[in-house]
C-alpha cells in the first residue's frame, strides 16, 4: 500500500487552525531543544560566564575596598543546592542568548505563511536586524550593571558590609540581560505587524504618546535600581528604535499603495468606484424607411 502524499500547501498560505496548532508546536519544539542543547554546553564552561558576569560586582578585596564609594560586596553562598540552582539559571540565560537566531528564525517562519511571496525574502532582512537588536540590548545591560549594582548597595549603611547570596546577584543579572534584549526586539516586531498587513504605519505614528509613555511605565519597572539613568538607559533607545520602526512602516505603505490603491483599507470599507460618465457624441438620425408600395400594402392587408 503506497503511503498517501502530503497535501499541498495553498500559496497564499491559509491553513486550518489545527494546522496552525501543529505549526506552532513544532516551531516550539525546534527552539525548545536548541536552548537545551546550548543550556548543556553552557554547564561545561560556568565558570567563565559566572566569573564574567561578576565583574561589575564591586566585591571585598584589597583592590576594590576603596571603590564605590567604599560600598563592597561580600559573597556567600547559603544552602546546599544552591549554586547548582543559580548555575542553571546562568548556564539557561547564555543558552536564550546564544541561540538568538535560532528562534528568531523559527518565530519568522511561523508568521510568515501569512505573507504574501514578494514579503517572504525580508526574512533575511528579518533575522540580519533582530540578532544585532537582541545582542544591543544585552550589551546595553551588561554595561548598566556597574551603575545598577553602585546604586543598590549604596542604600546599606555605613561601616557594614553587604552579604550577598550569588542567586540574587545573578537573578538581578540575568533578568536585565534578557528583558533588555528583549525590549530591543520590539521596533521590530511593530514593523513585522506592518508587513503582515496588520497595522499601517499612519496608525503607528497616532500611538506615539501612549507609546513613549508605556515604554517609560515598563522601564521603570524592568529595571532594578530606583535611578532614573537605569531608567533612561533602556527607554531612551527603545524610544529612538520605536520612531525608526515607524518610519519604516510609513515607506512600506507608501510603497505598498503604489501597487494597490485599496491595500489600506479596512474590511467593512468600500474601495473608490468612478462613477463619472463619459460624454456621448450626437450622431445624425437614422434615414426615414422608404414607402411600401400601394399593390404590396394591399397584399399584406390579405395575408392578415
Amino acid at each position: 500500500m503506497s503511503k498517501s502524499s502530503k497535501a499541498p500547501k495553498d500559496p497564499e498560505g491559509r491553513m486550518a487552525l489545527a494546522d496552525h496548532l501543529r505549526e506552532l508546536r513544532s516551531r516550539l519544539v525546534k527552539s525548545v531543544l536548541a536552548i537545551v542543547l546550548l543550556t548543556i554546553v553552557a554547564l561545561y564552561f560556568h565558570t567563565q560566564i559566572e566569573t564574567f558576569l561578576l565583574k561589575p560586582l564591586p566585591q571585598c578585596t584589597k583592590e576594590t575596598s576603596s571603590d564605590f564609594h567604599g560600598k563592597c560586596a561580600q559573597i556567600s553562598n547559603i544552602g546546599l543546592t544552591t549554586p547548582f540552582t543559580w548555575t542553571l539559571k546562568v548556564a539557561l540565560t547564555a543558552a536564550v542568548v546564544a541561540t538568538v537566531p535560532i528562534w528568531l528564525y523559527q518565530l519568522w517562519a511561523f508568521i510568515s505563511p501569512g505573507l504574501h511571496k514578494h514579503e517572504r525574502r525580508y526574512a533575511l532582512s528579518f533575522l540580519g536586524a533582530g540578532v544585532p537588536l537582541f545582542l544591543a540590548g544585552v550589551t546595553c545591560a551588561y554595561l548598566l550593571l556597574p551603575t545598577t549594582v553602585q546604586v543598590l548597595i549604596s542604600f546599606s549603611p555605613d561601616n557594614t558590609t553587604p552579604i550577598l547570596p550569588p542567586e540574587d546577584y545573578f537573578d538581578i543579572a540575568t533578568r536585565l540581560l534578557l528583558v533588555f534584549g528583549c525590549a530591543f526586539e520590539f521596533p521590530l516586531l511593530l514593523v513585522m505587524l506592518n508587513f503582515a498587513g496588520m497595522v499601517t504605519g499612519k496608525r503607528l505614528l497616532g500611538w506615539w504618546r501612549a507609546m513613549i509613555m508605556g515604554i517609560t511605565v515598563f522601564a521603570a519597572f524592568a529595571t532594578p535600581s530606583t535611578d532614573p539613568l537605569s531608567m533612561l538607559a533602556l527607554a531612551a533607545p527603545i524610544w529612538g528604535l520605536y520612531f525608526i520602526a515607524v518610519g519604516i512602516a510609513l515607506v512600506n505603505d507608501r510603497r505598498r499603495a503604489r501597487r494597490n490603491p485599496d491595500a489600506d483599507l479596512d474590511d467593512e470599507e468600500a474601495s473608490y468606484v468612478d462613477l463619472s460618465v463619459d460624454s456621448v457624441e450626437a450622431s445624425e438620425a437614422p434615414a426615414a424607411p422608404a414607402p411600401v408600395p400601394a399593390a404590396r400594402g394591399e397584399q399584406m392587408d390579405d395575408i392578415t
